[in-house]
């Protein structure tokens, strides 16, 4: 799962890009609004955490671009301004949440996690196709109730095909959802990463089919 995290501060951004690298997300960073709306019109993101205070292009412009042009990615606004006023500016803005800082990284996971699970019309945090089940707040995946044993990749992708349980997945989404701009990318990658979990979820009455020339399918069998 991909994120954009926003920040001016290079000490902050690093600290937070290896933490949440280090809980399985795909991490990119951009340190002035200019650079991360650059990056949203070329990537998906699962949720962007905004700082406020940018150079170029402040946060609360960003932000106000990023709903306008109908981008509904989940944004979480990080600030030091942690006013009323501020606050409900910025959800007026199109924010989904909002932290002020300091804040503590398990807070901003959780409300990470909420807010990709309410993008995803998600009520509860555990997800269910067939008897392939994944608990959005631990991130742990299992099958027919025993847990699946796997790489940060492969969880990344099979948690965006769950995420889009019933949809077709195309190939470049998935690639979105799994690569950095930094990552050297084998073309064939998905592929690999498709069949290693076809393998793992044998036994169970879940699938992830193939639609030639579209994408993949995650459904229960």
């Amino acid at each position: 799962m991909r994120l954009l995290i926003v920040e001016d501060n290079h000490e902050l951004a690093d600290w937070l890009a290896k933490a949440l690298t280090q809980a399985h997300y795909q991490v990119d960073l951009a340190h002035d609004g200019e650079e991360a709306d650059h990056l949203l019109a070329v990537a998906d993101y699962a949720a962007v955490v905004l700082d406020l205070s940018l150079p170029k292009i402040d946060g609360m412009t960003l932000l106000k671009r990023i709903r306008r042009a109908g981008r509904k990615v989940p944004v979480i606004i990080l600030t030091a301004n942690a006013s009323l006023d501020g606050r409900v500016a910025g959800l007026d803005s199109g924010a989904d949440d909002y932290l002020a800082k300091p804040f503590e990284l398990a807070e901003l996971e959780a409300r990470l996690r909420a807010v990709i699970r309410r993008g995803h019309d998600l009520a509860s945090p555990e997800i269910a196709v067939g008897d392939l089940t994944l608990d959005s707040a631990t991130r742990q995946f299992s099958l027919k109730n025993e847990v699946l044993s796997l790489t940060p990749r492969e969880q990344s992708v099979l948690e965006h095909l769950m995420l889009k349980a019933g949809s077709t997945v195309t190939k470049a989404s998935l690639m979105d959802s799994v690569f950095g701009f930094d990552a050297e990318t084998d073309p064939g990658a998905i592929e690999i990463y498709v069949h290693r979990l076809r393998k793992k979820l044998e036994g169970g009455n879940v699938e992830i089919a193939t639609l030639r020339g579209l994408g993949y399918l995650l459904r229960a069998v």
